[in-house]
């Protein structure tokens, strides 16, 4: 799976998130999120990571 990086990124911005908050609270590096936002597969174990972290459900951040 691959994230959306313009759905991640609108929804970072409507929480006032940055990639390093979104990570420390996602419980990943901010390297490893990095990564995955531009374009690096995603496991689902970290895919339900970030949603939880941006408060959405995983599907909604996923590439269509």
């Amino acid at each position: 799976m691959r994230l959306d990086k313009k759905k991640v990124q609108l929804r970072m911005a409507k929480l006032g998130f940055n990639q390093a908050a979104v990570a420390e609270r996602a419980g990943i590096s901010r390297q490893t999120l990095s990564y995955v936002m531009n374009g690096r597969n995603c496991k689902p174990e970290m895919l339900g990571k970030i949603a939880k972290a941006l408060e959405v459900e995983p599907e909604e951040i996923i590439e269509d």
